[in-house]
């Protein structure tokens, strides 16, 4: 994939690593194929990604990897031990990339979101509302009257911290985990 990007775009110079699944299961019956699932789409993606790219940025000395991660890392969500367990191993991934590419312009930092208005919010949150004969909407509404803010991230503010991030102002931000959660510690 990365080869076939820089064949038809060039050398690649900023990587947003952007992936990520949960199952909802306590680790009492967590399925070993569930665990390896989240573990290889939320940690050993972006670690491929970044193995793929990082070179290429330390060569041209600079580049900037950003990768998308979760509050979840810091604050355990209940039955989703391989989604906390892959967002914190993202945390220790960034800042070892950002010492090795730090001699050489190269910044690495999280991104750490709490809930984002997402399908796969509405996913996840449609599965809790079955389990407690809710609705979707009612727990949603539930979840935002607890925020601060009273309300849900949105995509675009990600976007645009991230943005950011990639010009030459922001050289100095790396090794961090930056969260972005409207005022909630969840």
């Amino acid at each position: 994939f990365v080869n076939s990007v820089r064949s038809t775009l060039g050398p690649i110079d900023i990587l947003v690593n952007s992936a990520g699944i949960g199952i909802s299961q306590a680790v009492c019956g967590h399925p070993e194929d569930a665990w390896n699932d989240v573990i290889d789409t939320n940690l050993s993606g972006p670690f491929r990604m970044t193995r793929a790219c990082l070179p290429g940025m330390i060569e041209r000395q600079w580049g900037r990897i950003i990768h998308i991660g979760s509050t979840a890392a810091r604050t355990a969500v209940a039955d989703h031990p391989a989604y906390c367990a892959s967002k914190s191993g993202l945390l220790g991934l960034s800042r070892a990339v950002s010492l090795e590419g730090a001699p050489h312009g190269v910044t690495s930092v999280v991104l750490s979101p709490t809930w984002v208005e997402t399908e796969m919010l509405r996913t996840s949150f449609h599965h809790h509302a079955t389990a407690k004969g809710s609705t979707t909407e009612q727990e949603i509404d539930e979840l935002v009257a607890s925020s601060p803010q009273q309300r849900l991230v949105q995509p675009e503010e990600i976007a645009a911290i991230a943005a950011f991030l990639c010009r030459d102002e922001a050289r100095g931000i790396t090794m961090e985990d930056i969260q972005i959660n409207a005022g909630a510690l969840w």
